[in-house]
């Protein structure tokens, strides 16, 4: 298993790491455009293999898209991150240059890749990377969703007075401060809904939480967060590399799947050795449906832009 990260920053670098921990991929390529970064991003975390015990291989280059060759999975965290008050939608006209660039060369030396973008707008820069990669739509995966479920089930786990690991609890839509759905309907703990331990307006509080999530810790940071889209990003590649059919809420491309198509927008999906395997209609609310199709029309307004 050949994994390529493309951009060495916060992201890209905690992706390589936790990829690497979990140690299921044989190589990680990272490739970055600055002189010498992805090399030093590389041997750094290296010099940590004895004490983390993996035996990955991590290696880095710049700008060499030869290097990258034959990789199964690809990452691109690449382009400019957030800033405290910008919007992901502000970044397109500088990520989609990139994320078309970046597309182009990975596919060129690896026509059999899978494709994960992280990179922000999110949804329209998978949208981008499924129309111009002449790859199956199955193989280009938006990462959004996962994250924002992770960061769904914090947000509860806090309110509830709860471990995490006893939450489930899910978002779709577009990965967007206003696209967002978190399916508070659905969310329970340990099969209990979570009604009954959360007020309504507790409930909606938790809502709202999420979907600035992102805007929160970039206040907080002065950029993007890292760790936890890093682990996000981790945990699909595995799903890819073991072929564990996990479900992930992930931005597809639809083709009449919740009323939607020639979209990319975060859905339930079955995750395994052929990317998006299944897509996985569940049931809506008549409310959730309106905040589905919304978050569409929002993407699609993002879309147009390109």
């Amino acid at each position: 298993m050949k994994v390529t990260i493309v951009g060495a920053g916060a992201v890209g670098a905690s992706c390589a790491e936790y990829i690497a921990i979990k140690d299921f991929a044989d190589e990680v390529v990272l490739i970055d455009i600055k002189e010498g970064f992805a090399e030093g991003k590389a041997m750094d975390l290296m010099q940590t293999s004895s004490l983390n015990g993996f035996d990955s291989t991590i290696t880095g280059t710049t700008g060499d898209y030869s290097k990258t060759a034959n990789s199964d999975i690809a990452v691109i965290t690449s382009g400019i991150p957030r800033k405290p008050g910008m919007t992901r939608e502000e970044l397109i006209s500088t990520n989609a240059g990139i994320v078309k660039n970046v597309t182009e060369n990975i596919v060129k030396y690896s026509p059999n890749v899978t494709l994960i973008v992280v990179s922000n707008p999110m949804d329209t820069m998978a949208y981008l990377a499924a129309k111009s990669s002449g790859l199956p739509k199955n193989r280009v995966i938006g990462m959004g969703g996962a994250l924002d479920s992770a960061r769904f089930k914090y947000n509860l786990a806090m309110a509830m007075n709860c471990p995490t690991s006893e939450v489930n609890a899910m978002v779709i839509g577009g990965h967007t401060d206003t696209g967002m759905v978190p399916l508070i309907e659905k969310a329970n703990r340990n099969s209990i809904p979570v009604a009954k331990f959360l007020s309504a307006e507790k409930q909606q509080e938790v809502v709202e939480a999420t979907k600035v999530g992102g805007a929160t810790l970039t206040k907080l940071l002065g950029t993007s967060a890292w760790y936890a889209p890093g682990a996000a990003v981790s945990e699909i590649v595995k799903a890819i590399a073991l072929d564990s059919k996990k479900i992930f809420p992930c931005s597809a491309y639809l083709t009449g799947q919740f009323g939607l198509e020639d979209i990319c927008i975060g859905v339930p999906c079955v995750i395994g050795k052929n990317g998006i395997e299944k897509i996985v209609e569940v049931d809506l609310s008549n409310a959730e449906k309106e905040k589905m199709q919304s978050s569409a029309e929002e993407v699609r307004k993002t879309n147009a832009l390109l």
